[in-house]
Parts: C-alpha cells; sequence; structure tokens
C-alpha cells in the first residue's frame, strides 16, 4: 500500500471522527487500459469532499453525486461499473475504452480501518475482507500470494507494508536517489556509518539516515517483499557488507553500483560470505537501466527506472522501445 492510499485511510478516520458520513471507494476490476490499478482507494464525505482517486477524475464527479443523493451505499456496500458501453467510455472520457468497476462501502466503526492502520504502521500485512451482504469486516494476516478478490460477495483487500529503500551510503548520488524515491513513496533509509557525509541529511523529507553497519541495519530492517536495497559507495567494506546480507532476503530488487568488471569481481567475493551462487545471481550490477546517463541525477533516475520496472514484472531482457506505445499512453491520459 502506497503513502497516498495510507493517507486515504487517515482522512477517513479524521472525518468520521467529525461525526460525518463517509463512503470509501475501492477498484476492484479493469478492463482494457484503466488510470487506476485494483485496489486504488477513494473517499467521498456527505458533503462532497473527496480525497483519493479511483480512475485519476473520470468519474469522480459522477460517484460524487450519487453518493451525495444516496443512490449508491447509502446504508450497505455495493459495486458499479463504469465505461460498460460506448456511450459511458465517449461521457467519462475512459482512456482508450477502458472499464472500471468500483464498491462503495459506506463506513463505521464496524469498517476497522483503525484497527488496519495500526497494523499498516506496524509494518504487517493484512487481509481485510468485506461482507457485501452486512457490511461487516474481519481481517487477518496475509501471506505473500495474497491479492484483491471479488465475487460478488465479499471483497478481499491486501494492505501494508508500505515500499521501502535502503540506500548505502551518503553522497550527492544518494540524495538524488532518495529524493525521487520519495516522490515514488518509498520509505527512503540512508545508511551511513561515516560521520563526514551526516550534513544535511537531517532536512530530508522522508528520509531516515542511519550510523548502523550496513549488515547490521540490513538485518534490523527486516526487509520483505517490498524493499530495495541500492549500494552506492564504491567501498566494498560498507557495500559488500549490506549485499551479503541483502541478497539472502526477499527484497524484490539488490543493486550495487559499478562497472561490469568491479561487479562481477564483487560476486566473487560474496560468493566468499556463504552468499550461494543463486543470491549471487540476483545481484543488479551495473545498477540502472542503461539509459546513457552520466550525471548523478541521470543515474538515479536509472536506478529508480529499474527498481519501478522490476517491481511491475517487466521483462528487462527485452528492450524498452518494444513495449506497446497504446499502453504507455493509455496510462499517461
Amino acid at each position: 500500500m502506497n503513502s497516498i492510499d495510507i493517507d486515504v485511510i487517515r482522512t477517513a478516520l479524521d472525518w468520521q471522527s467529525k461525526g460525518q458520513r463517509v463512503v470509501l471507494g475501492t477498484v476492484v476490476r479493469t478492463w482494457g487500459s484503466a488510470p487506476r490499478p485494483p485496489g486504488s482507494l477513494m473517499i467521498i464525505r456527505e458533503d462532497g469532499q473527496v480525497a483519493g482517486s479511483v480512475s485519476g477524475g473520470c468519474i469522480e464527479d459522477d460517484l460524487i453525486r450519487r453518493v451525495a443523493a444516496g443512490e449508491l451505499a447509502l446504508r450497505m456496500p455495493e459495486s458499479t461499473i463504469y465505461g460498460q458501453t460506448a456511450e459511458e467510455v465517449r461521457r467519462f472520457g475512459l482512456p482508450c475504452g477502458g472499464s472500471v468497476q468500483v464498491v462503495l462501502e459506506p463506513l463505521s466503526t464496524q469498517s476497522q480501518l483503525r484497527e488496519l492502520l495500526v497494523s499498516i504502521e506496524q509494518h504487517q500485512r493484512v487481509e481485510r475482507r468485506l461482507d457485501m451482504a452486512s457490511g461487516m469486516v474481519r481481517m487477518a494476516p496475509a501471506t505473500d500470494g495474497d491479492k484483491l478478490q471479488f465475487d460478488g460477495k465479499s471483497l478481499t483487500t491486501v494492505h501494508g507494508p508500505r515500499l521501502r529503500l535502503l540506500i548505502i551510503g551518503g553522497g550527492q548520488l544518494s540524495r538524488y536517489l532518495a529524493s525521487m524515491a520519495v516522490m515514488l513513496d518509498y520509505q527512503v533509509t540512508v545508511c551511513e556509518p561515516r560521520e563526514e557525509y551526516h550534513e544535511g541529511w537531517d532536512a530530508m523529507a522522508g528520509v531516515t539516515l542511519s550510523s548502523l553497519m550496513p549488515d547490521d541495519l540490513v538485518l534490523a530492517m527486516r526487509l520483505d517483499h517490498n524493499s530495495a536495497v541500492v549500494a552506492v559507495t564504491h567501498d566494498p567494506k560498507l557495500d559488500d557488507l549490506a549485499l551479503m546480507e541483502a541478497l539472502r532476503t526477499p527484497a524484490f530488487y539488490v543493486g550495487a553500483l559499478g562497472s561490469r568488471h568491479n561487479n562481477t569481481q564483487r560476486r566473487k567475493r560474496l560468493l566468499e560470505f556463504e552468499v550461494s551462487e543463486e543470491e549471487a545471481a540476483q545481484l543488479r550490477g551495473p545498477v540502472g537501466l542503461n539509459l546513457g546517463a552520466l550525471t548523478p541525477p541521470e543515474i538515479a533516475m536509472s536506478i529508480v527506472a529499474e527498481m519501478t520496472a522490476m517491481r511491475r514484472g517487466v521483462d528487462l531482457s527485452q528492450a524498452l522501445s518494444s513495449w506497446e506505445s497504446s499502453k504507455t499512453v493509455c496510462a499517461l491520459a
């Protein structure tokens, strides 16, 4: 769950605490191209105020009108579909003929949003199941394979924890990388035991600076499938300490700055620290997509681009130019 959706939950709780009627909208299914993926959240207050988004602006106005008029989710959850006909696609401006199904849920104390928020903030992965007939909610620990499910009778959503990025080294490149990652909703931690690199980090919002040794910090953070690690110090005494532990975790991305030769030598060193050949092969190095990057901000951009591609399951053995251009256009529409 990203920070935008966490803010939606916090805002819903704030509105509820003031006695206001609030309806939660969740994207449960899309067909064709859609601006927001399944699981995206939006809340609508009785006076028409909103937070979050389920379509990037295409259907929000109509949802607000229908909720305010009591046409949707007045007492019990219900679902609605936009874009079922060509006329609806034109009317609501859905890109590329896409359709979206949204479940609207009137919130109450039985919605258990506060309990959900506490679990997310404790870095727990939680399954929330909404019964459409009664509005009752049950929560349970989620497994790695759990994902959003909707069969018309119940809606199951999986929440938390947020994406995390651990950067080894506090130099110039790290500052650009941290800034870009924060914009992409990562919780960023910078590991820098060297005091001479500490100045200025305390002023960067969304970033935590740690003086722990890299291997100790990796173990302390208990990296999961929503975690990424990038080592950029050029100092094997620091980078290798982090990598040898990070490659043993479920982190979806582990990368290191350096040339092909340096990373080949790095993989050989890691094998001496009981890192298996399979684990060493997972190291992304040279780190980042080959964008012809030269400057620190360009290199940082190439790194976050590669992280994004891997998180989205893109086959990086294929040239980026081979992507269907219509997918990119629709996503930006």
